[in-house]
């Protein structure tokens, strides 16, 4: 379990991150979200010791130290492989850094490379890989010692939906080996399906800490989803509706006033008899996301 406490970190005069208080579990995936320039990397680079701060961060109940790095998988936003090396000396090198033998990582190697389903060779050289390629060989550098917290810098970045779904089964089959895992990222979507829990920044202040589920069930059940017969101006006229809108699936979607309108309107729409879509929601993490994103924390 990693745990932060009364984070604070400052460049000079300048704070960039302000009382940060939150915990990552084993065997759960937390997601950090926020705005570019709203402090991720930093708390990153403060968890893993690349920069000082004030406050305390334990792993395990022990404060961090240089011998907890091989028990630690990082992935930067920023990728950064040797183009000349093979993918057999780039993830040996990187491996080495963690305490692994050279052989044990060549034979480690092929799994990891029919895992992410690599279109190449242990051999080939890092810069005749396509890019989505060179990403999956520095996440295979990030998890080839099994990490026991694993800290993942916007991992999908770049990647088509097909790659995307091979690195989100990669992550969960992590989580059921019991890591702790962080990721960042600015599609709410992956946060939503792939995440335990959430941590929001916005400025450099905490304004979301929680279950997934709980931070949304926070802001109320106040979207629903409808199919009816009804013309959209009559969908705006029922009860407590304070915006409509027709989908291209042919599904209504109403913004409610209140969560307690969806009794009326199912009641309303019903008549007693079967209804074939009525579904009534909180807001999505990326709605919750643009309204904590638009406040002013300073």
């Amino acid at each position: 379990m990693l745990q932060v406490k009364n984070l604070n970190k400052s460049f000079g005069s300048k704070q960039v991150l302000f009382d940060i208080n939150f915990k990552a579990d084993n065997g759960k995936i937390l997601g950090l979200i926020g705005k570019n320039g709203s402090g991720k990397t930093t708390l990153f680079h403060s968890i893993l010791k690349f920069v000082k701060y004030q406050g305390k961060i334990t792993i395990n109940n022990h404060s961090f130290s240089s011998r907890d790095y091989n028990s630690v998988g990082y992935l930067p936003e920023e990728r950064s492989l040797m183009p000349k090396l093979t993918v057999l000396e780039q993830v040996s090198f990187l491996a080495s850094l963690k305490g692994m033998k050279k052989d044990v990582v060549k034979h480690d190697l092929q799994d990891w490379m029919q895992k992410l389903e690599v279109k190449g060779k242990i051999t080939d050289k890092i810069k005749s890989l396509s890019k989505g390629n060179q990403q999956k060989i520095q996440l295979i550098a990030t998890l080839i010692h099994q990490p026991n917290l694993i800290i993942l810098d916007e991992p999908f970045s770049g990647l088509d939906p097909v790659n995307v779904e091979i690195i989100k089964d990669v992550i969960l089959q992590e989580k059921r080996r019991g890591a702790t895992i962080i990721f960042s990222d600015h599609d709410m979507s992956n946060v939503e399906e792939l995440c335990d829990d959430v941590v929001m920044i916005n400025n450099g202040h905490l304004v979301l800490n929680g279950a997934v589920n709980e931070v949304r069930n926070n802001f109320g059940l106040t979207r629903l989803f409808i199919r009816t017969d009804l013309g959209l101006d009559e969908v705006k006229k029922l009860p407590g509706v304070e915006k409509a809108i027709l989908q291209n699936n042919g599904i209504y979607k109403l913004w409610l006033m209140s969560a307690n309108y969806g009794r009326d309107i199912f009641k309303t729409l019903s008549h007693g008899e079967y209804l074939q879509t009525f579904d009534q929601e909180p807001p999505t993490l990326d709605e919750i996301f643009k309204l904590k994103a638009g406040e002013n924390n300073e």
